[in-house]
């Protein structure tokens, strides 16, 4: 990761989001980027579900990737700063970029940051902080909850969102050289994950309650989009199964891999871009949690 660094532009900082072999940056910006776009809707929808009260005035963003948490944050609550925190000077870039497309460069601030670090760089001291997809790339949650506890304004909100899997795309009987494609890729991907991001999936609620948090809400959010013919889609499908397989090519049947290469080559007559029976489906689990 790369040393702590703030500054003040149009915009905003990020922590976390480790790479996974086999992906490069732009590949990772990609998937955060159609994430964004593709579950505005869903994200609009979280935000607007946590107990707040009064409206924050000064939000932090742990591990806020190209800034699709940030920029519905900032959305939702027009008189609020923003701090946006990640270790990826690529992704705060992309973020910077679009927070000035949005007109609220003047209200962001990055922050460039390892937040496995001993000690965290000045945060402020926010009414709310915002997690999403972030705790569990981290090398020790326990102790970045208690330094989230310890950021927060008394009585501030942490809200925690924690991925189920990866989305899905395809029907369950497709490809038709090899149904069930998917799914066997995503058994796959969790074993690995199981074994190198092993907190991908964690019940985050206990360990709030350790931290000294009290949860005051909690709630599983399903999505499921489609079928779909949006161009959105489609990419963000694509991108999608790229990473899964960089992640499970070596552990896939020949034919599951042909398969998958057939699904990935965007000039085939079998491309998951020429699909129109494509949908989203997936969960997420949001923890809101409050400093007494």
């Amino acid at each position: 990761m790369d040393h702590p660094t703030s500054h003040r532009t149009p915009h905003g900082t990020h922590s976390v989001h480790r790479h996974e072999p086999g992906l490069d940056a732009g590949d990772q910006a990609e998937i955060l980027d159609l994430d964004a776009e593709v579950l505005a809707e869903h994200h609009a929808s979280v935000i607007a579900w946590l107990p707040l009260g009064p409206a924050p005035r000064h939000i932090v963003d742990l591990g806020c990737g190209t800034g699709a948490g940030a920029l519905a944050l900032l959305e939702r609550f027009p008189e609020a700063e923003l701090t946006a925190v990640d270790s990826s000077a690529a992704h705060l870039h992309r973020l910077q970029q679009k927070v000035a497309a949005a007109g609220a460069a003047d209200r962001v601030r990055l922050v460039q940051a390892d937040l496995d670090a001993p000690v965290w760089p000045g945060l402020g001291e926010p009414e709310l902080v915002w997690a999403s997809a972030s705790l569990h790339h981290m090398a020790d949650p326990a102790d970045t909850l208690r330094k989230v506890y310890e950021l927060l304004a008394p009585g501030g909100l942490f809200a925690v969102v924690e991925l189920a899997d990866f989305p899905r795309f395809l029907p369950g009987d497709a490809p038709e050289a090899a149904p069930g494609l998917e799914d066997r890729c995503h058994a796959a991907l969790g074993r690995r994950h199981a074994a190198h991001v092993r907190h991908r999936g964690a019940d985050w609620g206990s360990g709030l309650v350790e931290a000294g948090f009290t949860i005051e809400g909690e709630r599983t959010v399903t999505v499921d989009i489609g079928p779909s013919r949006s161009d959105a889609v489609g990419r963000y499908a694509l991108s999608s199964l790229r990473r899964v397989r960089a992640g499970v090519a070596s552990v896939l049947s020949a034919g599951d891999l042909t398969a998958l290469d057939h699904l990935l080559d965007t000039d085939g007559p079998r491309s998951i871009l020429r699909r129109g029976d494509l949908s989203v489906r997936t969960e997420r689990t949001v923890w809101a949690a409050r400093r007494a």
